[in-house]
């Protein structure tokens, strides 16, 4: 008689393996963008990522979610967050292996590049995580604005040691940093905002209002924006004084979110905080602006992380089950929608990295001399966030539904990387504010878009659908600085879609193996959208064996 118990038909976990060493795409861009120095950490990194252990870490971190704890026992206001224990292992791991700040203060060549690839690496086993580890990332330009405040608190955010004890940052060998700057009134119009900063004698100012979003909100300090005598300006916000008494930021609630479950968002109330100006008052969107860039382009690294474990546990799926007679992934429309997943994937990654090598050469130790970096950066980065991050809930979508039944239910990543996907087209900007941030740029600084066709002329001759892109698109950006910024808004999206995807299609001529630069050239730029409604859509003669054989992961053997 046949055994009711037994499991049949079913892959394995995917475990037990490199995730780094795994990750064909990922290797390439690292080297490619001079991080080649980073190669054993990351490779260590990505050990850890495909272990059992992290990746229990990853899912209890989001099944048991943070609390919080407003007063103690006796009533003693506290505003303190409960998380996880394993919560604070992911993010212990993250900081000790410098996915935060470390990259501008260790001087490794490539550092922010490598730093990039061990943050795709690490998201990968948990994205809640990657919100404080971004955020400490991207202060430190905002930080070094002023030398004292710098002096006192970059020692411990650089360092590798994670302390999430309340404590003043001069008695911490580690600190996180955040920001909160979403009103109730405003999101992206930060102008609007309705927090006062009064200056005090010894310098420092009081804040009073309120922050209807402070994402990890047990961070040591914020970066926020406050309205001062001298008009909107940015302030850091300790948690402790340096006297040792907790500052007066209220946690109201913590947000019920959608996805991100693991990392706390909070709403809180600044009841007369002290606050230190970080640039002059007045200049507070201008000193902020730096970070924001960096953190825009963790919500592409970001997506490119969810893109490639979605994509690797589809690809799995496929190569373990049996349907109708044949492996999954041996059936030709199952290969079509695995070889599209992978496309967005790889696209999403080289992208993600040229942009971070971009850092190194324009922010790091060894900056550019002619500017083409820092304007590729500048534009760049509002490119990947709209597109990348745009089209991640749906290619999750897709991934999630090769698994069937098994990825729809809890026990499996795929909801997970579902629902985390898109909090990263929302945060930081939304793709209207990102389009918008486009047209600001063409207008505001040529400079950028020189930059932009000069990186996209570097594939001339490549591909000749790529080619004939680039002078239609060309032409589009020239009529979109001529007009007002008012009448070309309407058709921003497009144009910003299409702009990344020249730029995206350039990198895949130039650094990816000819089918898959073929494949995207003939699937993404007949349309604005960038391909067809679904994906699964590839046209005939599409090589999908070698497309999908490079984003394969290659697990241990398990056991059936």
């Amino acid at each position: 008689m046949p055994d009711a118990q037994a499991v049949i038909n079913q892959p394995p976990p995917l475990e037990g393996y490199d995730v780094y060493a795994a990750d064909a795409v990922l290797r390439e861009a690292v080297r490619r963008e001079g991080g080649a120095a980073g190669d054993a950490e990351l490779s260590a990194l990505g050990r850890l990522a495909g272990g059992r252990e992290a990746i229990g870490w990853g899912a209890a971190a989001n099944r048991y979610v943070p609390e919080l704890q407003t007063h103690d026992r006796f009533g003693v206001r506290i505003d303190e967050v409960a998380f996880h224990p394993a919560y604070h292992e992911l993010l212990e791991t993250a900081v000790a292996h410098g996915l935060h700040a470390a990259a501008w203060a260790e001087g490794l060549p490539g550092a922010h590049v490598v730093r990039a690839a061990g943050f795709v690496i690490w998201s990968q086993v948990d994205a809640g995580v990657s919100c404080p580890v971004s955020m400490t990332y991207a202060c430190v330009p905002a930080l070094r604005v002023r030398a004292d405040l710098a002096a006192g608190w970059l020692p411990a955010v650089t360092s590798r040691r994670y302390e999430p004890q309340l404590r003043p940052v001069s008695a911490k060998a580690g600190a996180l940093v955040g920001m909160a700057m979403t009103e109730k009134q405003g999101g992206s119009d930060v102008r609007a905002n309705t927090t006062r900063a009064t200056p005090n004698a010894d310098g420092s100012y009081e804040l009073v209002g309120h922050k209807w979003f402070c994402s990890a909100p047990m961070s040591d300090a914020f970066l926020v924006l406050a309205q001062a005598p001298g008009g909107l300006s940015c302030f850091l916000l300790p948690r402790v004084l340096p006297g040792g008494e907790r500052n007066a930021i209220r946690l109201q609630r913590l947000k019920d979110k959608m996805g991100n479950r693991s990392n706390a968002s909070a709403e809180i109330e600044l009841d007369g905080a002290r606050a230190e100006l970080v640039g002059g008052e007045g200049r507070g969107v201008a000193t902020i602006a730096g970070m924001m860039a960096l953190t825009r382009l963790d919500c592409a690294l970001g997506t490119a992380a969810l893109l490639r474990q979605g994509t690797a546990q589809a690809i799995h799926h496929a190569r373990h089950r049996v349907a109708f007679g044949r492996l999954l992934a041996d059936q030709p429309l199952m290969r079509n929608v695995l070889a599209d997943l992978a496309l967005e994937s790889e696209a999403a990654a080289v992208l993600g990295l040229r942009l971070a090598g971009a850092v190194d050469r324009s922010l790091g130790a060894r900056p550019d001399t002619d500017g083409h970096e820092a304007g590729l950066l500048r534009i760049g980065t509002a490119l990947a966030k709209y597109l990348v991050c745009k089209r991640g809930p749906g290619a999750l979508a897709e991934a999630l539904e090769c698994l069937g039944g098994n990825g729809y239910v809890e026990e499996s990543i795929m909801p997970r990387l579902y629902r985390e996907a898109p909090v990263n087209s929302v945060w930081e900007g939304s793709g209207t504010v990102n389009a918008l941030d486009v047209l600001r740029a063409l207008h505001r600084t040529p400079a950028t878009a020189d930059a932009l066709l000069t990186e996209i002329e570097l594939a001339r001759g490549g591909d000749a659908r790529l080619d004939a892109f680039t002078r239609e698109l060309t032409a589009d950006i020239a009529i979109a600085r001529s007009a007002s910024p008012e009448d070309s808004a309407w058709g921003a999206r497009t144009l910003v879609g299409r702009m990344a995807l020249a730029l995206q299609a350039a990198l895949l001529v130039r650094h990816s193996p000819a089918a898959v630069a073929d494949a995207f050239c003939g699937s993404r730029l007949a349309s604005p959208a960038g391909g067809g409604a679904t994906l699964g859509t590839l046209p005939a003669g599409v090589d999908a064996g070698a497309i999908i054989a490079r984003h394969a992961p290659e697990p241990a053997a398990v056991p059936a």
